[in-house]
């Protein structure tokens, strides 16, 4: 698989950056057939580091209230991937 379809985003939030600051990890979008393996290797093809954990969740899409008759619908599910970087290596953010 391709590095940009597998890695489809970078999680900003609050939590994300301190992860970022305190333990070298980073969150990111990535494709829901991916593997850790997949994940791994198109990180260090992108952001030219090197990666020593990947950690992935398979995420739930919300319900949300829609207009229609029908009242609810439903995000798509997704997959997060938690990248932990060796040490020494340049930051992604």
């Amino acid at each position: 698989m391709e590095p940009y379809k597998t890695v489809q985003s970078i999680l900003v939030t609050e939590k994300g950056t301190v992860l970022a600051d305190s333990h070298r990890q980073y969150t990111f979008k990535v494709a829901k057939t991916a593997r850790k393996i997949e994940i791994r290797a198109a990180v260090e093809a992108l952001f030219d580091v090197k990666v020593k954990a990947v950690n992935v969740m398979n995420r739930k899409g919300k319900l949300k209230r829609m207009r229609s008759a029908a009242g609810y619908g439903k995000r798509p599910d997704w997959k997060k991937a938690i990248v932990t970087l060796s040490e020494g290596e340049i930051e992604i953010i």
